[in-house]
């Protein structure tokens, strides 16, 4: 996921040689049926994980069984569903920065969340410091995190240059493990764009949450679809702009 480059260190007044760690970036094919549907540029590791929680965001597939399987071949992710997709579009690049691309979704059609599910500020904390802790995150600087929780602890972590990216991976985990994604929640080291809500809305998770902060068209989707969402999530500290009758106020521990 990443490798060690040369380069010239500069402290002050003094510069010398050496190596730093830095994230790889890489275009991935993603074939469903022999079709091309897209070029992801990402992070080379777990990309079962990504093609599957990525189809489902996008609205192509609505659950694990709709994949008869998937074949990971070096950058080349080629997947048979059972049932044949609806039409889309041409083939797109989803690239690994803020802009992406645009998505198979109407965002006037998107799904409406009705979950029960409350979180206290404490298990908001907690989850956010364990996926913070993520070594890659540390050590390279150079990519963004996102984590899968409970009120019971943190399900997974998973990195991508790409915050929507690492998002996908979450999620594609969650339907390969059989998780009921309407009792979780979301966290992530970037900013929750409009796309990081739609995935969510998508995916049926109440709660998005980030160290960083949220856009206004963001915020808009995820109080009209039922979406909360919480920025600026540091320690005991929080904005919650969406949908606050989801999160219970306790004591939230240290930053």
């Amino acid at each position: 996921m990443y490798r060690d480059l040369p380069c010239v260190k500069i402290d002050g007044a003094s510069a010398r040689e050496g190596t730093h760690p830095v994230v790889e970036e890489v275009p991935v094919m993603i074939l469903v049926n022999g079709r091309h549907l897209a070029t992801a540029m990402m992070s080379p590791v777990r990309l079962e994980e990504f093609a599957v929680g990525h189809l489902f965001t996008e609205g192509i597939i609505t659950s694990r069984d709709a994949i008869e399987s998937v074949q990971v071949e070096k950058q080349t992710i080629r997947i048979l569903t059972r049932d044949h997709l609806r039409p889309l579009g041409p083939k797109r690049t989803i690239l690994s920065g803020c802009g992406g691309s645009a998505s198979f979704l109407d965002p006037a059609k998107l799904p409406k969340i009705t979950s029960d599910y409350t979180l206290d500020t404490a298990s908001i904390a907690r989850a956010m410091k364990q996926v913070l802790d993520s070594e890659i995150h540390r050590l390279t600087g150079g990519v963004h995190v996102v984590g899968l929780a409970s009120g019971e602890g943190v399900l997974c972590v998973r990195e991508d240059i790409g915050r929507h990216n690492a998002m996908d991976r979450a999620i594609g985990y969650a339907l390969m493990e059989g998780i009921d994604l309407s009792r979780t929640f979301l966290v992530s080291s970037g900013r929750i764009s409009s796309e990081m809500a739609r995935k969510c809305l998508v995916a049926g998770v109440p709660i998005v949450v980030s160290r960083s902060a949220t856009t206004v068209l963001a915020r808009d989707l995820a109080e009209k679809n039922g979406l909360t969402v919480c920025a600026f999530a540091r320690g005991s500290r929080m904005n919650v702009y969406t949908h606050p009758h989801r999160i219970r106020v306790s004591g939230a521990g240290q930053p």
